[in-house]
């Protein structure tokens, strides 16, 4: 027998040993004999509601996009190629334990087996899917360290031309998440609660259920193509991740090169060290359909690779690299049945750089967990700029021990929150404090979010499972309540006979009167946002992490001005300036292309809530399209889950869209009401739950 007859074999024996439930909103709810097993229907799950995108993701993990779009891809293919180096993921993939390796395995299968027995799919480059290649893809966040690498001076440094830099918009949606863990002094039923709200470009994950007869019974978010629970629970414990957008893991080391005896060298102490060297070829898709090959020579030192120059010196990045560990990690949890153990496996590992952690157990802990990956470095150093790479003593000592990371656990007010905010106010009082922890390690501030949280979490009353959903929908916008006085006591001072004060008379009297509350209805909400948006276009570049902040320090002249132009831009658009929100503000599917497309002469849903960056807790990045006068939303609230724990765990969720990614399928769409107004449905967990609401059941290829 061939050896594809006998892989094709024993997937097809695999498959006898995995079971996948469909239920009314088409989750897959996936039980198998093993892990393994259950590895298997996952992945073959995810493929059949979406591969597009698990291929996309691989894709961009491996540094192959050029193989499907062409020569513009080269430099973000690169940027990847720096650290996720065929050869030695391969490596790593020898060094992994057998019961890592028996995962990986499970999963290339699967998605071949899906390839195999769905002929008429036709992948865009990976028509065969390799164990080691699950390694290039291990953390399932939205953001990731590589993105801090800029592709423009990538691209300078290696030898293309500088591309001209897109015109990025100065209100940009707030990468990040919303996490809240209720203990049970705060709590109702005296049972811990957990919102898990990850905001991210929509349809980024899938949502399912991974079940086996080894213990795992994990329920919740994947990132297309892993294989791993990223957000969810199991009936003991359940974990939200929220980006760490101020945690500091990230350090550049400037590099003094010099022509050595044997080639480029650099300074390291009293020594020259040899720069290592590598050929990277990247395939591109040529217009005609044929393959053309860019070769390219990078360079790294024992910082890391070299990725721009500045000043005369090389610059080489150093952040977290540890594939094995982080996909351990990723899965290990999943398993975890309290803190200890979920601990445990943050400790052992400590391979996750860009997550805090919000956690909730059926023992009634809580907990808020930094990132475990934060390197120990020479105290008075700033390492906020590059760092003189010939200075040993300013190389990482190491890591800086779990417990010694800004945590909390327990909390004296019976409440945990973040919102991509610093970790000082995750539980009010009892928080976090500065001053006890490096100042290098945080970088972070106060978000509008945030505040927002602070203020309904800090109360006395107690919380229920669908109050907490509630609180999670609080229509309230705490930067516009901060930023709009200002306006209207600035127009009132305005001279009678302004030509100003008569134009804007019924606008500032419109938001005067508002209560800074969104909904689908409200006329406010959209000339708050347009002027909101007209103000944000005159940020300076080096203002744009604080655009809101700085919108609030400007005169009052710019914000007048900025209304006036925001009225003008709706009569423009629409034909009058007084629009209610879910008129303008939208959600729209029609396509499963990764790229979307909206048109306004297409059916489309009004979305009340409203971008993260005026506070909304549920974000909803929108913004017109060149085509539309209508904004559509692709960012914010996607996958969103509301958790008690108990002696039985209950939840609701919700998904944007739907679960599939195929237009013709019935829930390609099915939750986009349930969406846009908040009202969860119930989650399946036990299989008593399946009863009356199971559509299909089969095994993998069947």
């Amino acid at each position: 027998m061939s050896l594809l007859l006998l892989v094709a074999a024993a997937a097809s024996a695999q498959a006898d040993r995995v079971t996948i439930t469909r239920d009314d909103w088409g989750i897959a709810h996936v039980k198998g004999r093993s892990d393994a097993d259950a590895v298997f229907g996952a992945i073959y799950a995810q493929a059949e509601d979406d591969f597009p995108r698990i291929e996309r993701n691989y894709l961009t993990a491996l540094g192959r996009q050029a193989e499907a779009d062409g020569e513009k891809a080269i430099w973000d293919d690169l940027r990847h190629r720096l650290w996720n180096d065929e050869a030695e993921l391969k490596r790593d993939y020898a060094r992994s334990p057998a019961a890592m390796q028996t995962l990986m395995t499970a999963w290339a299968d699967g998605l071949n087996h899906y390839l195999a027995t769905h002929p008429a799919v036709k992948p865009q480059v990976i028509t065969r899917f390799e164990p080691w290649m699950a390694l290039a893809f291990t953390e399932g966040s939205i953001g990731g360290d590589l993105g801090r690498i800029d592709l423009d001076q990538l691209r300078a440094f290696y030898g293309g031309e500088p591309p001209k830099v897109a015109a990025r918009d100065p209100l940009p949606e707030p990468l990040g998440s919303n996490g809240f863990a209720i203990g049970p002094v705060k709590s109702a039923s005296g049972n811990a609660l957990l919102l898990i709200n990850p905001h991210t470009s929509f349809f980024f994950r899938a949502e399912l259920q991974m079940t086996s007869d080894e213990g795992l019974n994990a329920y919740g978010a994947s990132t297309w193509g892993q294989f791993f629970i990223y957000q969810g629970f199991n009936d003991k414990i359940g974990w939200m991740h929220t980006s760490s957008t101020g945690a500091d893991n990230v350090d550049e080391f400037a590099e003094t090169i010099v022509q050595g005896p044997s080639g480029l060298a650099y300074r390291y102490g009293s020594e020259l060290r040899p720069v290592q060297s590598k050929v990277v070829r990247i395939r591109f898709r040529q217009a005609d359909g044929s393959f053309g090959t860019r070769e390219i020579t990078t360079y790294r030192t024992h910082h890391g690779p070299i990725v721009r120059a500045e000043g005369g010196k090389w610059i080489a990045t150093a952040l977290m690299h540890r594939p094995v560990e982080a996909l351990q990690q990723s899965w290990l949890r999943t398993k975890s049945t309290d803190l200890k153990s979920f601990e445990a496996v943050a400790d052992r590992f400590r391979a996750n750089s860009s997550n805090n952690t919000i956690f909730a157990s059926s023992k009634g802990e809580t907990a808020f967990l930094y990132p475990q990956f934060m390197p120990l470095r020479k105290a008075g150093v700033d390492y906020e700029k590059p760092v003189d790479g010939s200075d040993p003593s300013v190389d990482w000592q190491g890591l800086i021990p779990p417990a010694q990371l800004p945590r909390v656990v327990n909390p004296r007010g019976g409440w945990i929150q973040n919102t991509n905010n610093h970790p000082w106010s995750a539980a009010g009082p009892d928080s976090p404090r500065a001053d006890r922890h490096p100042n290098y390690i945080e970088h972070g501030t106060e978000n509008a979010r945030g505040q927002h949280a602070l203020m309904l979490l800090d109360r006395p009353d107690k919380l229920t499972r669908d109050s907490l959903l509630a609180l999670a929908f609080s229509p309230y916008l705490p930067a516009f309540a901060r930023l709009l006085p200002p306006l209207v006591t600035g127009w009132e001072a305005l001279p009678a006979s302004d030509p100003l004060r008569i134009k804007l008379a019924e606008p500032v009297d419109l938001l005067r009167g508002w209560n800074h509350r969104w909904s689908t209805g409200s006329e406010a909400t959209t000339l708050a946002v347009f002027w909101g948006q007209a103000m944000a276009q005159t940020t300076p570049p080096d203002q744009r992490d604080r655009t809101v902040d700085w919108m609030g320090e400007q005169p009052v002249a710019a914000k007048l001005a900025a209304l006036g132009q925001a009225v003008d831009r709706l009569e423009r658009d629409f034909g009058r300036w007084r629009m209610p929100w879910g008129e303008v503000n939208r959600f729209q599917r029609l396509t499963a292309d990764i790229k979307p497309e909206f048109d306004d002469a297409a059916p489309s849903i009004p979305v009340g809530f409203v971008s993260g960056n005026w506070g909304s807790l549920a974000a909803y990045g929108s913004q017109p399209y060149p085509n539309t006068k209508r904004w559509y939303g692709n960012y914010g609230n996607s996958f969103v889950a509301v958790v008690e724990f108990g002696p039985r765990v209950s939840a609701r969720a919700v998904t944007a869209g739907g679960a599939s990614g195929d237009p013709k399928s019935p829930h390609f769409n099915d939750q986009a009401e349930r969406y846009a107004s908040g009202d969860f449905r119930e989650v399946y967990f036990y299989p008593e739950q399946l009863k009356g609401h199971t559509k299909r059941v089969y095994r993998p290829g069947r």
